[in-house]
C-alpha cells in the first residue's frame, strides 16, 4: 500500500506564488512518474506537469514558464512551484504517482486547494 501526502495550498493573490508537495510513503520498490494535475469547479481534471525518473519534464502549455516540477528521489517527493499565478489557476490540485509495489500502480493524493484571488 501506498500514501500519499500533499501539502502547500492555500489562497494566494493574482501573482503570487506557492509550492506543493507530495510526499510518497509505504512498500515503494521504485517510482516511475510522479506528476501533478488539477481540477476546476465544473471541469474535467487535467494535467499539469509530470516529471520521471530520469528527470524528464512535461507541462501543460497554460503552465509552462510560470510553474516547476521537481523531486526528490530520496524522500519519494514532488514540488511544484507555482509563481505568477492567474485566477484561472484556481483549482483543486492533485499528485500521481507510477509506482512499482511490486506491481505497477498509479495512486493519487487527496487533493490540496489552490484559490487565486483577483
Amino acid at each position: 500500500q501506498v500514501q500519499l501526502v500533499e501539502s502547500g495550498g492555500g489562497l494566494v493573490q493574482v501573482g503570487g506564488s506557492l509550492r506543493l508537495s507530495c510526499a510518497a510513503s509505504g512498500s515503494i520498490f521504485s517510482i516511475k512518474h510522479m506528476g501533478w494535475y488539477r481540477q476546476a469547479p465544473g471541469k474535467q481534471r487535467e494535467l499539469v506537469a509530470t516529471i520521471i525518473s530520469g528527470g524528464l519534464t512535461n507541462y501543460a502549455d497554460s503552465v509552462k514558464g510560470r510553474f516547476t516540477i521537481s523531486r526528490d528521489n530520496a524522500k519519494n517527493t514532488v514540488y511544484l512551484q507555482m509563481n505568477s499565478l492567474k485566477p484561472e489557476d484556481t483549482a483543486v490540485y492533485y499528485c500521481n504517482v507510477l509506482v512499482y509495489t511490486p506491481a505497477w500502480s498509479h495512486y493519487w493524493g487527496q487533493g490540496t486547494q489552490v484559490t487565486v484571488s483577483s
